[in-house]
């Protein structure tokens, strides 16, 4: 399956067969090569499925996929089994479902919206999840997952923004992975966005010969911040079939990691998580900075290299 807004083709270098935007939306023969411990549900989200669409593995949240389409289709997809029904999935939510299994179960304070891309829908049918969220008493902070304003930024309009700024708990997160992507047109819809009172984050892949050193990675997060866009996670690529081309060792991302912080504020900093194979959810991957800990005394290392002790009980 092969599928590329025109505004993302456009970033396209038509002669670099090496283009950050090309590998991540141009199939690759690579993609033949399958490696054993890939899984077309690498993170395992069809055993917390606990009604078509909607996931339930954290005890406060749930992840409800609200549609099997995508503005663009990446070649690293986690959803891959699933997007446009490519592979026969047969894809069929039930909206009222998930919506009652939300409303029944009052541990359930934070709701995902995701797919596929949520913001393929109509501005109609955001509206009426949104509202039907708000709605539930126990459900405190909703957020949408999109790669759309990065695919189609046209998409954010006056008409899409009024049905997401009556909403004041609503978050969302754009997925971005290379300075290239950075567009004055997404950076124009982020800010109406934020202008809107949403705040937004940036969920990248580590993609190797696409974002994996820290010069590239330092470009994109401080592109992110100039738009209004906090970077979030940066995730280890899962292990989708066919991915093992665009996988870095995560011994990459923890030296990424490291070089950028001190070099750069805080606040641009994601934090390198690996979304555990089986279901394990995500599990944050650091530098060790905790050199030694003995009889209330921390030897700590800073970005320099230097070490410091700090007592503590």
């Amino acid at each position: 399956m092969v599928s590329v807004t025109p505004h993302f083709f456009n970033l396209i270098d038509p002669v670099d067969f090496n283009c950050p935007i090309r590998k991540q939306v141009i199939p690759s023969k690579s993609e033949g090569v399958i490696q054993a411990w890939e899984d077309t549900d690498p993170v395992g989200e069809e055993s917390s499925m606990v009604t078509p669409g909607l996931v339930h593995r954290y005890p406060d949240r749930v992840l409800f996929l609200v549609t099997d389409r995508c503005g663009s289709y990446c070649r690293y997809c986690t959803r891959s089994r699933l997007v446009s029904n490519a592979q026969g999935y047969g894809f069929h939510p039930n909206f009222e479902n998930c919506l009652a299994y939300i409303k029944s179960n009052t541990s359930i304070r934070d709701v995902l919206l995701s797919g596929g891309d949520p913001l393929l829908l109509s501005d109609e049918k955001i509206s009426y999840l949104l509202s039907e969220l708000a709605s539930i008493s126990h459900v405190e902070f909703v957020r949408i997952g999109s790669r759309l304003p990065v695919f189609l930024p046209q998409r954010i309009t006056s008409s899409l923004l009024n049905s997401l700024k009556s909403h004041s708990n609503l978050w969302m997160s754009i997925h971005v992975n290379h300075p290239k992507e950075c567009t004055n047109e997404l950076k124009d819809a982020c800010h109406k966005l934020a202008s809107s009172g949403i705040p937004l984050g940036n969920q990248s892949v580590l993609l190797k010969g696409i974002n994996d050193d820290a010069k590239t990675m330092k470009s994109l997060i401080h592109r992110l911040l100039m738009m209004k866009v906090k970077p979030y996670y940066l995730y280890q690529c899962d292990l989708v079939p066919g991915s093992s081309h665009l996988r870095t060792s995560v011994t990459k991302g923890i030296e990424i990691i490291r070089e950028l912080r001190g070099s750069t504020t805080g606040y641009a900093i994601p934090q390198f998580v690996i979304d555990a194979p089986g279901g394990g959810g995500k599990i944050p991957i650091n530098p060790n900075y905790v050199k030694k800990s003995t009889n209330g005394l921390w030897v700590l290392e800073n970005f320099e290299g230097k070490t410091f002790e700090y007592p503590s009980d």
